[in-house]
């Protein structure tokens, strides 16, 4: 960008020159040297512009133009990156006032709305007046605004009209339905998408290269409401980064496929061809996985097609579509050799061997995605740098990890993202509990989000149990640790999502040659009759790897693990208030088919959906049943 600034000005230096000399007598009026300087200025501003293209370029199968459009793209970026940054360092130092001017440009913004004017916003001048006047609310207090919003009726709780209605993930009870603006998606760029790539390139260098990324990201299938309001997923998809396909390995007419299976397909068949592939990316490192357990299953097929240059007859592509593509798809006989003895080695850091410029793992690997991550790094993608880089939700930007590195995912809040109160993990099932501000929590503490956003949710209980880790300045600094509604709770013992996987880590650890793949819990009760049995108790669904069975020894092992990090379970498991769990072995791939039916049913698309690891519904824990093999 700074050449093209030095190429125009100078014609504004040189354009009230002109310049004589005299030969035998004779002036001549020579040419004037604004031709010259600019060439030689436009010569020289090139070649630094290469020199700084080539440094950022691996591999040699890249177009200028593609190079180019990119150096273009991510120049910016970079700027944008360093600048809000910086942004968010100063607010760091005045917590407590950027939180207040956060809260009151929502409240202003939508004063004039029916709920706006319900608890009169207008007057509102301070976080203490506000507090004072609005209740803490859940989902049901929204519902039936939201229904109407979605009917056509404008301004009752926000200002302009949302730009989709957004779907959560559904892993705490059903998928509620949420407003979506352009402020959501404006401040989770710039607050969340600029940091975090200024972190990933202060920590991962190498990672600021001009290689292309394979994002195995979907088409969502959309419904509309009444008033024609899209419904779906609120996340990055592939028409929300239609200016930005260029970056990626997966050429723009895939994703016009709607099958997520093809989609996956043609991912991995454009990110085997290029050897210098530099990232994967998706939103969760559960994606990656379903991703590297497809490539195992049909890496042949992909090497075949690459080796004739073809697209595989199995795929169901419109014809157009597969015009497209084929063209894109030239015999390469060299690579197909090169991937045959990559893959023939074993798929233990297959990810490295297949792309050995391959900086970064870009996908969040925190909470219900932790065992993925942990599962990619000792198999698929070992030796590879992962990075988690939000903590957000469909309710928006909650936090960004600036300490890309460190093994413990810590998340700083973004105080202008949202008007964050916290309730303290001893207070959450008080009628009326109080709530504490950013400059009030403690280090060590647990507590429960309440948000006000930039989307219609006013002092909202997200349901997100996070630790106090730390500060940032005055600016809390947290680890997530488990949904309310993802709690295993028979007698009144409560636990957490964190708690029983830290158990099943420990327990698997003891069963010789297991590596755990996927795992969830049912409360008895859920199932009835169907198991037998009357004291309330754990079914535990494991999906494991290196085993086939397990003794009735090796399945206590888990319940002996969590009695020692529980003392509360171990209680009543001594009184006998709680059987001992039941663990059952289920087939390899029941995970794979059990999220298809989840997806289904909360329409949850497969950029955002998360594995349920308390069952809810009968009968997702029904059909895990039926897929027991031991």
């Amino acid at each position: 960008m700074g050449f093209s600034w030095i190429i125009v000005a100078v014609p504004l230096c040189f354009a009230v020159l002109s310049v004589a000399v005299t030969i035998n007598g004779e002036t001549l009026a020579m040419p004037p040297p604004l031709p010259t300087a600019v060439g030689v200025l436009s010569v020289a501003g090139m070649a630094l512009l290469w020199r700084d293209i080539s440094s950022k370029m691996k591999g040699n199968n890249r177009t200028l133009g593609s190079l180019l459009s990119q150096y273009v793209a991510v120049k910016p970026v970079g700027w944008l990156g360093r600048r809000q940054r910086k942004k968010l360092e100063a607010d760091t130092l005045q917590v407590m006032q950027v939180q207040e001017e956060t809260l009151l440009k929502r409240l202003r913004k939508n004063a004039d709305t029916f709920y706006g004017r319900k608890y009169d916003f207008r007057s509102v001048n301070d976080a203490a007046a506000f507090r004072a006047r609005h209740p803490i609310t859940t989902y049901d207090h929204y519902r039936e605004l939201v229904g109407r919003i979605a009917a056509g009726e404008e301004k009752l709780i926000i200002a302009e009209k949302p730009l989709i209605l957004a779907m959560t993930s559904g892993t705490s009870g059903p998928s509620a339905m949420l407003l979506s603006t352009k402020d959501t998606n404006t401040e989770f760029f710039l607050q969340g998408v600029a940091v975090c790539l200024d972190a990933m390139r202060r920590a991962f260098p190498e990672s600021d290269s001009l290689q292309r990324t394979t994002k195995f990201f979907y088409t969502p299938t959309l419904r509309r409401s009444e008033a024609g309001i899209p419904i779906g997923p609120n996340s990055s998809t592939p028409a929300s980064s239609r200016h930005m396909l260029n970056l990626y390995t997966t050429p723009a007419p895939a994703f016009e496929v709607p099958s997520e299976r093809d989609t996956l397909y043609l991912h991995l068949l454009f990110a085997l061809k290029d050897p210098s592939v530099g990232t994967l990316e998706s939103n969760f490192a559960s994606t990656v996985f379903y991703a590297f357990t497809a490539l195992q299953e049909r890496w042949q097929e992909l090497v075949d097609d690459i080796e004739r240059g073809t697209i595989s007859g199995a795929l169901s592509l419109e014809p157009k579509v597969r015009t497209r593509l084929e063209v894109l798809m030239k015999p390469d006989a060299e690579r197909a050799d090169q991937l045959r003895a990559h893959f023939q080695e074993g798929f233990v850091g297959i990810a490295k061997r297949l792309w050995p410029h391959l900086n970064l793992v870009l996908a969040v690997d925190s909470g219900s995605n932790q065992i993925y991550g942990e599962m990619l790094r000792e198999t698929y993608c070992k030796g590879v740098p992962f990075f988690s880089p939000f903590y957000a939700a469909t309710e928006g930007l909650i936090g960004v990890n600036l300490w890309p590195q460190e093994a413990n995912r810590r998340y700083l809040l973004c105080p202008r993202s949202m008007f964050c109160e916290f309730l303290p993990e001893s207070s959450l099932d008080e009628e009326t509990p109080q709530t504490l501000l950013m400059e009030e929590v403690k280090e060590g503490e647990s507590y429960e989000l309440v948000i006000t956003n930039a989307s219609g949710l006013f002092r909202y209980r997200m349901g997100d149990i996070v630790k106090v880790v730390g500060f940032h300045n005055q600016c809390p600094i947290v680890e997530f640790q488990y949904r309310r509604g993802q709690m295993l709770n028979v007698r009144g013992e409560k636990v957490s999502e964190a708690l029983f996987l830290g158990a099943l880590k420990k327990a698997v650890a003891q069963w010789p040659g297991a590596q755990l793949v996927d795992y969830s819990c049912a409360e008895s009760g859920i199932l009835g009759d169907s198991i037998g049995g009357s004291d309330p108790h754990y079914q535990v669904f494991l999906e494991l790897k290196g085993v086939r069975n397990l003794t009735e020894e090796q399945r206590y092992k888990l319940d002996i693990c969590l009695q020692k990090d529980s003392a509360v379970y171990k209680s009543f498991r001594t009184k006998g208030s709680i059987g001992p769990m039941r663990v059952q072995l289920v087939s390899q791939g029941a995970f794979k088919e059990l999220r298809k039916q989840m997806m289904a049913y909360t329409s949850t698309s497969a950029n955002t959906f998360k594995m349920h690891r308390v069952l809810r519904r009968k009968e997702y824990a029904q059909y895990l049943l039926g897929k027991t093999v031991s």
